[in-house]
């Protein structure tokens, strides 16, 4: 299955608060909650690992240079634990940096579901989102988490932007729309999919 990635600095920081990964209920019946814990695994290691090259690349050079990092390490990391795990293994976003990274049908779906929901006021660290579906004919197991926006996300994903971060953003990302996030906002999504 093809690795999607939307490239982001801010990711390392979704990581801060990684405990959340375990401690709230899955949005599933009982007999999909195995499958919701090893997601939430598979998560925290993908975010573990991306979030160590990320801090690399901040003591570096600051945002720019994570910029570059997420850019050339994430697909690979990725890609890595998606072999490692038998998940694929990916994120995408309702306002994307990288359009290889659009969402399909479906998590479209629960992408927009989500917005439904911080409207009513649940925060983004509490959206999940759990499902069996059929993939080509066959049976598989979905798994959306919503990435909320830290305070270090907002130096590349925020509404005013230092004039490096800018121009980086620029070249690398013409069409970027991942801008404008507060702190507390669903910046994008963690989307994991295996056959069952």
């Amino acid at each position: 299955m093809p690795v999607r990635l939307f490239s982001s600095f801010a990711i390392s920081l979704t990581l801060i608060a990684t405990s959340f990964f375990f401690s709230l209920p899955a949005r599933a019946s009982s007999d999909l909650a195995p499958h919701v814990a090893e997601a939430k695994g598979v998560i925290k290691q993908f975010a573990g690992a991306l979030g160590k090259e990320l801090k690399g690349g901040m003591k570096a050079g600051g945002p720019v240079a994570a910029i570059g990092v997420c850019n050339s390490k994430a697909p690979d990391i990725a890609a890595a634990q998606s072999k490692a795990s038998g998940w694929s293994i990916a994120r995408s976003s309702h306002r994307l940096r990288n359009p290889a990274n659009s969402p399909d049908k479906w998590e479209a779906g629960v992408i927009d579901g989500f917005l439904k929901r911080m409207d009513k006021g649940e925060p983004a660290k509490a959206l999940e989102h759990a499902e069996v579906v059929k993939v080509d004919g066959r049976k598989m197991f979905r798994y959306v988490k919503a990435i909320p926006t830290g305070k270090v996300c907002v130096a590349c994903h925020g509404a005013t932007l230092k004039p490096e971060v800018e121009a980086k953003l620029k070249d690398m990302y013409p069409d970027d729309k991942a801008r404008g996030f507060k702190v507390g906002d669903m910046r994008g999504v963690f989307t994991l999919m295996k056959p069952l």
